[in-house]
């Protein structure tokens, strides 16, 4: 009984908390002053370190992305028990492999069975990925000023053209796609390293070594 009030009052405190960065999230970009005061704190910093006086948008781009995406990868990583994650995919894998064998076979009596443990399932892949959501809290405290300085930077720049093999002269913030050109390199470059990086780290979160840093540095 007491397990059930415990998992249930961790799972309300996970919602809870991805609602307040929801909302954090949307208030930050939402609201004009808040991000121009970001940015201009910013400023100084970033911009001597990856500004190149405005002459090189494509590479401040691509090391902002390269900023966001170690901070956000290594804060997951921080709070992610990946081998935890592991045996909850594969349990539920199991778990839905039986389900379906015992709907097919049309055995009441085994899908009640299952029915029944299912809570237990979603429960344990909830506790596993809790550790992501609670990254959410860096990643706003790190990431989004990051990306509103960059929206600010762009804003500023005088340079507004790149050239690519088969095209010259392409605007940074023509939209020829959905999206502006800038932002959709910057996706595209986001989504590959990003891969990248969260495989690495992953290996690397399952070495000993990490366990004993993830210890001393992990926030209680």
């Amino acid at each position: 009984m007491d397990t059930n009030i415990n998992e249930k009052a961790q799972s309300s405190s996970q919602l809870l908390l991805m609602m307040i960065m929801m909302f954090l999230f949307i208030f930050i970009f939402g609201d004009p002053g808040i991000r121009a005061w970001i940015a201009v704190s910013l400023n100084p910093i970033l911009y001597s370190l990856i500004g190149f006086n405005g002459k090189y948008p494509l590479l401040t781009i691509v090391l902002a992305g390269i900023i966001v995406i170690f901070l956000s990868s290594f804060f997951t990583n921080l709070f992610t028990d990946w081998k935890a994650v592991g045996r909850a995919q594969e349990i539920n894998k199991a778990f839905q492999k039986e389900l379906s064998k015992a709907r097919r076979e049309g055995n009441t009596n085994r899908i009640n069975k299952l029915m029944k443990m299912q809570p237990q399932i979603m429960n344990m892949t909830t506790k596993s990925q809790s550790g992501m959501m609670k990254s959410m809290v860096f990643l706003s405290v790190f990431i989004a000023p990051i990306f509103i300085w960059l929206l600010y930077f762009l804003a500023n720049i005088q340079y507004y053209y790149f050239t690519v093999p088969w095209a010259e002269n392409i605007s940074l913030f023509k939209k020829d796609l959905i999206m502006s050109n800038w932002f959709l390199l910057y996706l595209i470059f986001s989504m590959t390293l990003g891969q990248v990086i969260r495989q690495g780290l992953k290996w690397i979160s399952w070495s000993n070594w990490w366990l004993n840093i993830r210890k001393k540095i992990k926030p209680s």
